[in-house]
């Protein structure tokens, strides 16, 4: 298993918060590209092939780890951040949308975290980033995230974003969890994930919660979000197709009385 850097951070912030990791000389924090704040000076930057555990595996390890990465959607490059003067530094990474940044220290939930694929934002060096494969065909084809989830492994901090608010649970053995596919971050490997339908046809086409939904049975802890990214996108998009280009809500009756009332004459 590769050394983990030991690393200390603060979170900043409420609803868009953000991240700054202090590193000791020579420590270094991995994170996908696009995630980096600002950095202190002394920090030096190196975009890296693979999946940002280990230099030292040989070619084929490396292009394993970084086709693990392919296969989940991201980059088959990661950025390193180290340390290289001789006094302590410091670097920061943002949240991608508002919520909130969830440390975890692997080594205190058996060393393993089974995440959605965008979730992950940081971590120290030596934690690998890799992939886990839902085991049943169901949650694989209805369970939101697909047949392929992130696997963070090893024994430091990897830090998870989620979004709105967060929820951590732990479940004991066999306790279930029923819970909207879009809202899982992440679980421990011994919590077993599948896919449920809804129930009844009315239901499942009135509800407004879509199929399925997913269910969560212990033991092990589970991460819950209140706002997907998904359903915030879909929110926004409905809003600009009833707004429209004007910026009012076009088309509607009151869009249209509204026009009338404000003296909007175009198109007269």
């Amino acid at each position: 298993m590769p050394t983990m850097h030991e690393i200390d951070y603060k979170i900043y912030g409420d609803d868009m918060q953000f991240v700054e990791v202090e590193l000791d000389p020579q420590e270094a924090v991995v994170a996908e590209a696009g995630g980096m704040m600002y950095m202190e000076s002394g920090i030096a930057m190196e975009t890296i092939f693979g999946d940002g555990s280990q230099q030292n595996s040989g070619f084929l390890g490396t292009l394993l780890g970084a086709g693990k990465r392919l296969l989940i959607g991201e980059s088959l490059f990661m950025t390193v951040f180290q340390n290289r003067s001789m006094e302590k530094s410091k670097v920061a990474f943002g949240a991608p949308y508002p919520g909130k940044i969830i440390p975890v220290r692997l080594s205190e939930i058996g060393g393993e975290l089974i995440a959605q694929k965008d979730a992950f934002l940081c971590a120290a060096k030596g934690v690998s980033v890799g992939i886990a494969f839902n085991k049943r065909i169901g949650a694989g084809l209805f369970g939101g995230e697909g047949f392929i989830m992130e696997r963070l492994t090893g024994d430091g901090w990897a830090f998870i974003h989620a979004g709105g608010t967060m929820l951590c649970r732990d479940l004991a053995p066999g306790e279930v969890l029923r819970v909207d596919t879009g809202c899982i971050i992440g679980f421990t490997p011994g919590v077993d994930f599948d896919i449920q339908f809804v129930g009844g046809i009315k239901t499942a086409v009135f509800g407004g919660e879509g199929l399925f939904f997913a269910t969560l049975r212990g033991p092990g802890r589970v991460w819950l979000q209140s706002l997907p990214f998904s359903r915030m996108a879909d929110r926004i998009v409905q809003a600009s197709r009833i707004t429209g280009k004007g910026g009012r809500e076009e088309g509607s009756i009151l869009g249209g009385l509204g026009n009338l009332l404000d003296g909007d004459n175009r198109g007269r």
